[in-house]
């Protein structure tokens, strides 16, 4: 999702939900799980797939920068193997390095 100028991301404020993912995930099981739960799954089809359904190329795009954020936190040690037993300890070491790769 993109955030943009007026606060949130514009599919919360819609009410809109949608998953990102990779090929790997393009089952039937998963999209009519998310279609219970009405969700819209963003996902490539699979090559091998006689039939390939549609899917928001532009919203995919946006995976790009969710797994680029992922990386560059895995870049920091603590984060990447999770020394902290503990769920606020280690929230805290996430937005802290957070804040370090947004800063530099």
């Amino acid at each position: 999702m993109i955030s943009d100028a007026r606060g949130g991301t514009r599919g919360e404020r819609e009410g809109r939900k949608r998953l990102l993912a990779d090929r790997a995930y393009d089952a039937k099981s998963l999209r009519d799980e998310l279609a219970l739960r009405r969700i819209k799954a963003v996902i490539p089809p699979n090559p091998t797939r006689k039939h390939p359904h549609r899917y928001d190329k532009a919203a995919y795009k946006g995976r790009n920068v969710i797994e680029r954020m992922f990386c560059r936190l895995k870049d920091f040690r603590r984060v990447a193997t999770r020394y902290d037993k503990r769920a606020d300890t280690f929230l805290s070491a996430v937005m802290l390095a957070a804040a370090l790769t947004w800063w530099t």
